[in-house]
Formats: C-alpha cells, sequence, structure tokens
C-alpha cells in the first residue's frame, strides 16, 4: 500500500509537470513563424523559440527522469511483491510440512505396549499382553510413593497434618507440580491429594526427604519394598517417575502393588479416588478420566513420559467382583482409557467364573474334609440345614469354623467328637 501511495503521488506530479510546460512550447513553435518584420522582433522571437525549445528540451528531459523512476518503482514494487508471496509460499509450504511432520510422528509414535487384568480377591490373571516385559513406569511411581506413605501414617510416625519441608531440590523438580518453594512447608494430606490428582512430582520429592532424609535413599527403600511385596522386576531410581533409564518395572508387578496397597491400607487408599481438590485457591483436577465416567472404578493412577508413553493403573468393583487393570505404553491417554475400559469390560465375566469356580474349588475341598472325616464316624449330617451344636474348649471352636465354612457352600456340619485335624485344615482354606 506504501508503494502504490508513491507510485499514484510520482505519476500525479508528472502529469502536471507535463501540463503546466507543454503549452509553452506548442505556443512558442506556433507564434515564431508569424513574426518577421523587423530584425529585432526575429531576434526576439528566435530567442523566444531557442527559450522554449530549451524548456521543451528540460521538460522531455524530465518526462524521461520521471518515466525511469516511474519505471524503476514499478520494478521495486513487483519485486517486493514477488518476493512476500515467496516468502507466504515458503512459510505456508513450512507449515504444512511442519503440520505433516507432526501428524506423522504422532501416528508413528508406538511406545512398547503390555497390559495386564487381574482377579483382585484371588490375583489369578485373566488376561494379560506382554506383562513381564520391562518398562517404564512414569507417574506410577507414586503410587509406591505413597505405599511407603501410608506405612508411616499406619505406624503412627507420621500424622496427616504432619508439615513437610520443601527443599530446593524438590522445588527444582521439572512439571507437573504444585509450585512448591523452598523454605515453605505443606502438610501430609494435601501432598498426598498433590500426588493422586496433579501427579506433582515437588511433592514426591518432600515426601521422599521427609521419610528417608534424601531422594536417592528413599528409592533404595522404595525398591527394597518392591522386592518384599514380590515385585521381582522392578526398580526405582526417584519418588515421582521422571525420567531414568534404570527405572523399571513390568505390568505384573504394577498389578502386584496395585491390589497391595488397597489390601493393605484400605483408610488410605480411599485418596485414590479423589476427583478434585482445592489448593491455595486453585482447584486441581485428577488425571484419571475414569474416575466418574466408569462404573465401579476407584483408582488409582495415572503415568506419562515420551519413554513409557501412556500408563495407567485402574481397580475396579462391582459388587463381588474387584479386577485391577494395568496398561502400559499407550500412544495417547485417549487411547490408553479406551484400552483399559474395553480389558474391564471383556474381563467382568471372567472374574464372575473366576469366583464361582473358586467356590467349586471351595466346595470340592470342603467335601472331601467332611467326607474324610465320616469315614472315620466323626461327624454326622442333616442336609436340611440345622445350626451346628455349639460345643466347648478348643475342639468346638475349630468345629463352628468348618460349620460356617460349610455353609457357604450348602452344607451343614454336626460335630459329636474329636475331628481337629480336619477342621484346622478346612478353616485355614
Amino acid at each position: 500500500m506504501f508503494v502504490n501511495s508513491i507510485l499514484a503521488g510520482v505519476a500525479a506530479r508528472s502529469a502536471t509537470v507535463a501540463e503546466n510546460h507543454a503549452p509553452i512550447g506548442r505556443l512558442e513553435q506556433v507564434n515564431a513563424p508569424t513574426v518577421g518584420h523587423n530584425l529585432a522582433s526575429r531576434t526576439g522571437d528566435k530567442a523566444d523559440i531557442g527559450t522554449g525549445k530549451f524548456m521543451l528540451r528540460t521538460t522531455l528531459a524530465s518526462s524521461r527522469v520521471l518515466r525511469a523512476c516511474i519505471f524503476g518503482l514499478v520494478t521495486v514494487t513487483a519485486g517486493v511483491i514477488f518476493t512476500t508471496d515467496t516468502a507466504d509460499a515458503r512459510r505456508s509450504r513450512h507449515h504444512r510440512h511442519h503440520a505433516r511432520h507432526h501428524q506423522e510422528a504422532r501416528e508413528s509414535y508406538s511406545p512398547a505396549f503390555s497390559s495386564i487384568i487381574v482377579d483382585g480377591n484371588s490375583g489369578a490373571t485373566l488376561s494379560a499382553n506382554n506383562p513381564d516385559a520391562s518398562r517404564h513406569p512414569a507417574s506410577l511411581t507414586k503410587i509406591m510413593t505413597l505405599y511407603l506413605l501410608f506405612e508411616r501414617l499406619d505406624a503412627g510416625k507420621m500424622k496427616l497434618d504432619t508439615e513437610m519441608d520443601v527443599s530446593e531440590h524438590a522445588s527444582e523438580q521439572a512439571p507437573t507440580k504444585l509450585g512448591l518453594r523452598p523454605g515453605q512447608s505443606i502438610a501430609v494430606e494435601d501432598a498426598i491429594k498433590g500426588l493422586v490428582t496433579r501427579s506433582a512430582n515437588d511433592a514426591a520429592v518432600v515426601i521422599a526427604e521427609a521419610i528417608a532424609g534424601d531422594e536417592g535413599d528413599f528409592a533404595k527403600l522404595m525398591t527394597r519394598k518392591a522386592r518384599a511385596l514380590g515385585m521381582t522386576k522392578t526398580v526405582y531410581r526417584n519418588a515421582s517417575g521422571l525420567p531414568d533409564d534404570e527405572q523399571v518395572t513390568t505390568a505384573r508387578d504394577q498389578a502386584t502393588l496395585g491390589r497391595s496397597i488397597q489390601e493393605r491400607f484400605p483408610r488410605y487408599y480411599r485418596y485414590f479416588s479423589t476427583t478434585a481438590f482445592n489448593y491455595h485457591g486453585h482447584s486441581i483436577r485428577n488425571h484419571n478420566k475414569l474416575l466418574g465416567n466408569v462404573e465401579g472404578v476407584d483408582g488409582i493412577k495415572t503415568g506419562y513420559t515420551r519413554a513409557s508413553g501412556f500408563n495407567l493403573v485402574t481397580s475396579m468393583r462391582r459388587g463381588n467382583r474387584h479386577l485391577v487393570g494395568v496398561v502400559l505404553g499407550g500412544r495417547s491417554g485417549g487411547s490408553r482409557d479406551t484400552i483399559m475400559r474395553g480389558l474391564l469390560a471383556e474381563n467382568l465375566e471372567k472374574s464372575r467364573d473366576q469366583a464361582h469356580r473358586r467356590r467349586d474349588h471351595r466346595a470340592q475341598f470342603l467335601g472331601r474334609q467332611y467326607r474324610r472325616c465320616r469315614s472315620r464316624r466323626r461327624i454326622t449330617t442333616d442336609t436340611d440345614g440345622p445350626s451346628p451344636k455349639r460345643s466347648s474348649g478348643r475342639i468346638g471352636r475349630a468345629a463352628r469354623g468348618t460349620a460356617s465354612a460349610f455353609d457357604r457352600t450348602g452344607y451343614a456340619i454336626t460335630h459329636r467328637s474329636r475331628c481337629s485335624g480336619h477342621t484346622a485344615a478346612a478353616s485355614q482354606d
């Protein structure tokens, strides 16, 4: 627009100059031949004619200069426009190439995948895909961090309102985090909620330092606890799950941890169902999108790094059925959640069948004990189901334990004399 304005101004000026000077030349040329009566007038006329020619030449020269200037400006303008269009085209091609490259990168992103679904009641594996392959846990690490914190709470060594100091090392952790600053403190309960919802790395380090004094020492405690729980292929190097090539786990190990933490700490496990909490005036929502959207899901944790992919450990209860699922290496949060939904739905009926098989197995076991005792004429049965007679002492207690077990499988037992060995074995099944 600026260049066009200049061109318009130059063209207008050229037209004005031409209009002002062109008539003079024509007038002098017309009048020159009519004058010829005396020498003085001729001399004056010639002078006028010379002046007119000079002015004409000057005007023509100025016009040529103006035309040259206009031509130059037009050339420069065309070059600028062409260059601009070329640059725009290059930028457009670059953006298209970048978008295509980004899309291809997303489509080609395929971290190593594994999954497992276990029966939460028995621990039996219902379905699995590379469950023992080594993977990076990412923020699933925080489940073990909270396990060790729950141990301290359960033992009375810490309380939910205990304030934990924030170190410079903790405050320097990469996001996601709560934004804790050195010299601050945070209550245990807020730190728990920060880990469960925002997956706060700074809060995880605060917990580690409060328990072990140093994050490295805390990681050793985590690995030691993993071995005690039967997690044979898991190694921890930090408390948060931030990238570390040596920090590895498996889907099976995470399922073991997912079952153990809720069996061992039912009082504190409820924090994993927190959908949101307010911290310093900010509402922080849980990353686990299955909470509140899938019936029966009560936790527990998500995780992601570039190396790990999108991870998830989930617990679901419906009636007396309980499933614990693990997905490691999802290509996106949405695809990970979709896979988990499908696995839970597919294995829910398997869980029911598993419960029936356990009940049948228990009935068969207790039936064998019953027949063994009967062969020794130690007990009698009444299939109509009267309550067993109460006995006193150790034998009576063992008998009552066996009777209740048989009642659950359709039997009713009445003890008349010693069968303590068999009844004890039955009651411990």
